[in-house]
C-alpha cells in the first residue's frame, strides 16, 4: 500500500521516529528457574514511560508468528512486502557499504576468517573478531585477478570482521548456494555433508539451478575464495597477528548471494523525507536502497561498545531539521543474545533507554516515537523465535488516551490498545496519531 495520499497533510506538524532496539524481547528460561525476561529486570525508565503515556501491543515484523531477519523485518516495518522486493542480504550489506548498485550485480556478504590449510578447514569463524588491518586485506584481495577478464568484482570492509563483495558482468547469477557450512550450503554427496558438519570448512560453491550463468558464479566464486587464502594466508598483516598468537584472517567466507532489488523511495511511498541511524552495514544498506538519508555516525560500531548517545543527537537533528522520519537502529542487544549474555543484554538494554530517553526529550512535541525490536532474539537459544516484540507508540503532545500500562514487557504488551499488529502496519498507525 503506497501513503503518498494519505500522509501528506497530517506532516506540516508532526514527524516519526522508529527506534528499533534489536533483538530486544525475549523468553523466560523457565529450565534454569529464571521466569523473568531482559525487560523485566533491566532499568527502562524511558520504556516504562512510554508504555505508561502510550500505546502498546504486540507486533509481528513479516507476519502473524513467521520468525524474520533484521534485514526482512526492517523492510517490513519501513511499509515494504519482504516477499516481494526483497532478494537476499548481500545487496542489502553491499550498499550499506557505500556502493551504488546497478541492475544485474551479484552482491555477497561475507567475514572474515581463518582456516588451517588450502582444504579451507575452519579454525575460527570470525578471526578472533578481527578489526586491526583489514584496509590492507581488502587491498590486497581488490588486486586478485579473475580467470574470467569479463566480470569484475569490489571487495569491501564493513564493521569489524564483516566484509562485502559483489560482482557485475556478463554471463552471472545470484542462483548459487553458500559456501558458509552454517547456512544454505549444497554437499556433493550424503558422505560429503556428514563430514562437513563433522570437519567445518568453506565448502565449493554450487549452483541453485541447471543455467550456464549459475554454474559459472559458482565456479568464478569458488576461484576467488581460493585466490583469496593464498593471497592472505602469509600477508604482512597475518604474520604480525601470527607473531601476537592472534588467529589469522586468512580466508572469507560468503553467504546470502542475492541481485540488486528494486524499492520504491521511501519519500515517494510516504511522502516523508526520511533518515536511517544505525551502526551496522544490513541496516544502513536498506536505507540506502530506500533511498533515505543515511548520516555518518562516528562511535557507531554496530556492536556493544557503539556510542548510543552519539546515534541519539543524531536522530535528533535530523527530526528538528528536514527530516520527517527517522529510523534509529541499535544492534548490540541481538548480538549478545545470540552469544546467550543475559547480563550484558541487560546493560545495553539500560543504555539503549537512555538512547530512547534523549529523543523523547529532545525531539518536537508532535513526533509520533516507536520503540519495538525487530524480532524476539531469546538469549536461552541463542536465536531468533517466532515470539512477538513488545511494541509502544508515544507522543509528548498525546492525541490519544494512554494505556497507562505498569511497564514495558512482553507481559504488560498483552494488554495494550494496539493489540497484535504486522511490521506493515506500523507507519500508517503512527500517522493515523497526527491526523486530526
Amino acid at each position: 500500500m503506497g501513503g503518498l495520499h494519505l500522509t501528506r497533510m497530517p506532516f506540516k506538524n508532526g514527524k516519526l521516529a522508529i527506534v528499533v532496539i534489536d533483538g530486544m524481547s525475549d523468553i523466560p528460561d523457565i529450565a534454569q528457574g529464571r521466569e523473568q525476561t531482559p525487560l523485566e529486570i533491566s532499568n527502562i525508565p524511558n520504556l516504562n514511560r512510554m508504555a505508561k503515556e502510550g500505546l502498546n501491543g504486540y507486533v509481528h515484523s513479516i507476519g502473524f508468528w513467521k520468525v524474520g531477519g533484521s534485514d526482512t523485518s526492517h523492510v517490513a516495518l519501513l511499509g515494504y512486502d519482504p516477499y516481494t522486493v526483497y532478494t537476499g542480504r548481500g545487496p542489502i550489506e553491499v550498499a550499506g557499504t557505500g556502493v551504488d548498485l546497478e541492475p544485474g550485480d551479484v552482491s555477497i556478504r561475507c567475514n572474515y576468517c581463518t582456516v588451517s590449510d588450502e582444504s579451507l578447514h575452519l579454525v575460527n569463524r570470525t578471526a578472533g573478531y578481527v578489526r586491526e588491518g583489514t584496509v590492507e586485506l581488502a587491498d590486497a584481495i581488490n588486486g586478485i585477478e579473475l580467470s574470467d577478464p569479463g566480470v569484475k568484482f569490489e571487495f569491501r570492509n564493513s564493521a569489524d570482521y564483516r566484509c562485502v563483495v559483489y560482482f557485475r558482468g556478463q554471463g552471472i547469477s545470484a542462483a548459487i548456494h553458500d559456501m558458509d557450512p552454517s547456512y544454505d550450503f549444497k554437499a556433493c554427496s550424503p558422505d560429503d555433508l556428514a563430514d562437513i558438519k563433522a570437519n567445518p570448512r568453506i565448502v565449493p560453491c554450487q549452483p541453485k539451478d541447471e543455467t550456464p550463468e549459475a554454474k559459472h558464479m559458482a565456479e568464478l566464486l569458488s576461484e576467488w575464495v581460493c585466490k583469496v587464502y593464498q593471497t592472505l594466508d602469509n600477508h604482512p598483516v597475518n604474520v604480525t597477528r601470527r607473531e601476537q598468537d592472534l588467529p589469522p584472517a586468512n580466508c572469507v567466507m560468503p553467504r546470502g548471494a542475492g541481485l540488486t532489488p528494486k524499492f520504491e523511495p521511501f519519500d515517494e511511498k510516504w511522502g516523508l523525507k526520511g533518515a536511517c541511524v544505525a551502526g551496522t552495514g544490513l541496516i544502513k544498506g536498506i536505507g540506502k536502497l530506500t533511498g533515505m538519508d543515511v548520516p555518518t555516525v562516528p562511535g557507531a560500531t554496530g556492536y556493544i561498545d557503539s556510542d548510543l548517545m552519539a546515534k541519539a543527537r543524531k536522530a535528533v537533528d535530523c527530526l528538528n531539521g528536514d527530516r520527517d522520519f527517522v529510523l534509529v537502529h541499535v544492534e548490540g542487544t541481538d548480538e549478545v543474545s545470540h552469544d546467550k549474555d543475559v547480563e550484558t543484554k541487560i546493560a545495553m538494554l539500560g543504555r539503549a533507554d537512555e538512547m530512547l530517553g534523549y529523543i523523547m526529550d529532545n525531539a518536537s512535541p508532535r513526533t509520533v516515537i516507536a520503540a519495538l525490536s525487530d524480532h524476539t532474539t531469546a538469549c536461552v537459544k541463542g536465536d531468533h523465535t517466532a515470539e512477538p516484540s513488545p511494541i509502544a507508540l508515544w507522543m509528548r503532545e498525546p492525541t490519544y488516551r494512554p494505556d497507562d500500562l505498569d511497564g514495558f514487557s512482553e507481559r504488560q504488551a498483552r494488554l495494550g490498545s494496539l493489540k497484535h499488529i504486522e511490521g506493515k502496519t506500523l507507519i500508517p498507525r503512527m500517522l493515523s496519531l497526527l491526523q486530526e
